[in-house]
């Protein structure tokens, strides 16, 4: 089975995903990440980034090699990536189970964490990424996908 590509705040972002995005097309796409993640009898493996990856595909800023939002968008998320990336204590580039990634975020995230992992990030604000930190460190993560169907 191939690896699903996400980035590493992308980890983050589909815990707190409510159905905000750039697009109609990044939306769906989104969607179907976080049905996947939020699904518990699925396992499999994803390949975690600090790059474009398959939610990026569908973003209306998706550029040829980089994020191409603001003149610096790409600098930011890829610090996003990274911070990410060694707060859950893995590497750029690695393959993991799903399950060991969501189990990582339970024990290592706090929701206070995003104000430093995500800092400067326009959906921080809405306060739904705190909430979908907080759900998974409580072992909520399908119950989550079952209350955002109904959105």
């Amino acid at each position: 089975m191939k690896p699903l590509r996400l980035r590493g705040h992308h980890l983050l972002c589909v815990h707190g995903f409510r159905g905000m995005g750039y697009s109609p097309s990044f939306v769906e796409k989104m969607r179907e990440v976080v049905a996947k993640i939020r699904d518990e009898e699925q396992d499999f493996p994803i390949q975690v980034v600090a790059a474009l990856d398959d939610a990026c595909m569908a973003c209306p800023h998706y550029g040829e090699t980089a994020c191409q939002a603001a003149p610096d968008s790409n600098d930011h998320v890829l610090s996003m990536d990274q911070k990410v990336i060694r707060h859950l204590g893995i590497e750029e580039g690695g393959v993991y189970l799903k399950s060991e990634l969501v189990r990582r975020t339970a024990q290592k995230v706090r929701p206070d964490d995003l104000d430093y992992l995500c800092a400067n990030c326009s959906w921080l604000p809405y306060g739904v990424c705190k909430e979908g930190i907080a759900n998974v460190r409580n072992g909520n993560v399908a119950q989550k996908a079952k209350d955002d169907s109904r959105r």
